[in-house]
């Protein structure tokens, strides 16, 4: 009878495993839900907005506080000051809206063409104009990204991203750009 035992612990032995695993699988995996966007940090730019419009040749754009749209969230912010006349000082800041489409505010004073190009993974210009805040922002078309452009002496303003237009546009209307004054400290006695 031996032979019997020794096939029934096996099948057993099997079964748990499988049990094991499945629970692994299912409460110890994380899957893709179709959540895109879920598991991307948030951060907080306020301080990067302070130090780049304090180190930036131009008017660093960002949104107001309180602007966006409910359930719009900061995702990344650089300032890379400008290496050569070409490639100016660049400011990112990027967003997920509620629907976790991608926004993102770039601004450089360094060459306008390559900079859009670059911005908007190579988005080509329409003849299509909006205006949005008193500013007019001519619309971009791309494969991946779409844009509103805006470009004033000394700056080159893109929001762009996967976002719909509209949704461009709530982010564009709610940019303010400013310059810090740069204050200069002064200790006596």
């Amino acid at each position: 009878m031996r032979g019997k035992e020794t096939v029934r612990d096996m099948v057993l032995s099997l079964t748990v495993i499988g049990v094991v695993a499945a629970a692994i699988y299912v409460f110890g995996i994380p899957h893709d839900d179709g959540d895109k966007g879920k598991g991307v940090k948030t951060v907080d730019y306020r301080v990067e907005v302070d130090t780049a419009r304090r180190a930036a040749p131009y008017p660093v754009a960002a949104p107001e506080k309180g602007s966006l749209p409910k359930g719009w969230r900061a995702t990344s912010v650089t300032y890379q000051p400008g290496t050569t006349e070409d490639k100016g000082a660049a400011w990112h800041l990027g967003f997920l809206d509620q629907d976790q489409e991608y926004i993102a505010i770039e601004q450089s004073d360094g060459r306008p063409v390559p900079f859009i190009e670059d911005v908007t993974q190579q988005a080509r210009e329409t003849k299509a104009k909006q205006e949005i805040g008193g500013h007019e922002w001519v619309r971009y078309e791309g494969d991946k990204y779409d844009a509103l452009v805006r470009r004033e002496p000394g700056v080159t303003t893109v929001v762009t991203g996967t976002a719909s237009y509209g949704q461009l546009a709530k982010m564009a209307a709610a940019l303010k750009a400013e310059k810090a004054e740069k204050a200069e400290k002064t200790e006596k006695g």
